[in-house]
């Protein structure tokens, strides 16, 4: 079974057994974190239909065809977009994009799609929109947005820096300065009718969220604009939906509440209740049952007013991704398109790369967000 299905059959002994009603069960969902979830994937499947990830994805190739230099703009370019539009997304189109443009200039892709796994995770510890554990984060804590990206964008830009320097170190071809000669291999649409409103409805969200605007009633209401339009079928959009996801977390919400009423995460409460303890639990749990079970899981113990608490557990969560292989879903989209085009991406080649970066960066976002948040 996938996670989704995992979620639809726990939820429904959940109900089999009595542990809770039906009306109990619909109670226990957060509408906010599903409209809000819902919201961006389909700001972000227009971004995609209307060329704007490809379209930075070139833009960005256009600055340097050096090894290095083009490592450095995928590092840093992959984790900006994924600091505001979802992580998934980013590693979704820009791999198949990026094995194409390693060909083209004859380079190894397997360092390169290290730097784009790590980039989106790291990136999108910057905003509370950036991924889902962090959309789950805003619904609960109620932190700002602009707060949020205050004092997360720094933990962001050291982690990507300290990822270009361990694939410079692990990966002695891509230190060279030399242009390298560019037979673009990949083609695409700019739809550009679309990508200007598009474009114009994403920035007027971005700007609502920093203005403090509710995030989900911001998203919602440009997700709706967005769907309004004859340029492309709203079905096809609603297609790109990961309906799987928004179900997941339907069913995880269920069977936290009734975890709940069982008492059953009571020892957990004392690990929870220390910064240190909270951010090794939740790193934990990230790699043995994903971030946004666990993320859910430990949401019971944080007050809402706990604002170093929730830093944490944002932190924890995303940048516990990059330890393994099976940490992130973006990295297993990476790996999974890598082996389909002839590249496969180990699990002990991630494992000596992540294993690192993520105790430096961990390390490094503990002692920040500690001394930023009392």
């Amino acid at each position: 079974m996938n996670r989704a299905t995992i979620a639809i059959a726990g939820s429904a002994a959940v109900l089999a057994l009595g542990l809770l009603s039906l009306s109990e069960a619909w109670a226990a969902i957060d509408p906010t974190t599903i409209v809000f979830l819902f919201s961006t994937m389909v700001v972000n499947a227009y971004l995609s239909y209307s060329g704007f990830f490809q379209l930075a994805l070139f833009y960005l190739t256009r600055l340097t065809t050096s090894p290095f230099g083009l490592l450095v703009t995928l590092t840093f370019g992959s984790g900006l977009l994924s600091a505001v539009f979802l992580n998934d997304t980013i590693a979704i189109v820009f791999t198949p994009l990026t094995i194409a443009l390693a060909q083209s200039l004859k380079l190894n892709p397997i360092p390169y799609l290290l730097a784009l796994a790590a980039a989106t995770n790291l990136g999108s510890v910057a905003t509370l929109t950036g991924n889902p554990q962090n959309i789950l984060v805003g619904s609960f804590s109620g932190i700002s947005y602009l707060f949020f990206a205050q004092v997360m964008s720094p933990i962001a830009l050291v982690g990507l820096a300290i990822q270009l320097g361990l694939l410079w170190w692990m990966y002695p071809e891509v230190r060279s300065l030399q242009p390298q000669t560019y037979c673009p291999t990949f083609r695409w649409r700019i739809h550009r009718p679309l990508l200007r409103k598009t474009l114009v409805v994403s920035v007027a969200m971005l700007a609502a969220f920093i203005v403090g605007l509710p995030l989900a009633q911001s998203a919602y209401v440009a997700a709706a604009l967005l769907l309004i339009t004859r340029r492309i079928k709203p079905q096809r959009v609603l297609k790109d939906v990961d309906w799987g996801v928004l179900v997941l977390f339907a069913g995880l919400f269920i069977l936290t509440r009734s975890l709940q009423n069982l008492n059953v995460l009571n020892g957990v409460a004392n690990w929870a209740n220390h910064p240190a303890s909270l951010t090794l639990l939740v790193t934990g749990l990230s790699n043995l049952i994903s971030n946004v079970p666990a993320v859910l899981l430990l949401q019971t113990f944080v007050a809402p007013d706990d604002t170093q608490s929730w830093m944490l557990l944002a932190a924890g969560s995303t940048l516990a991704g990059n330890l393994t292989l099976f940490g992130a879903v973006a990295n297993l989209i990476t790996a999974e398109a890598a082996a389909a085009q002839g590249y496969p991406l180990s699990f002990w080649t991630h494992l000596k790369f992540g294993v690192p970066l993520t105790v430096m960066v961990l390390a490094i976002a503990y002692g920040w967000i500690v001394w930023q948040v009392p």
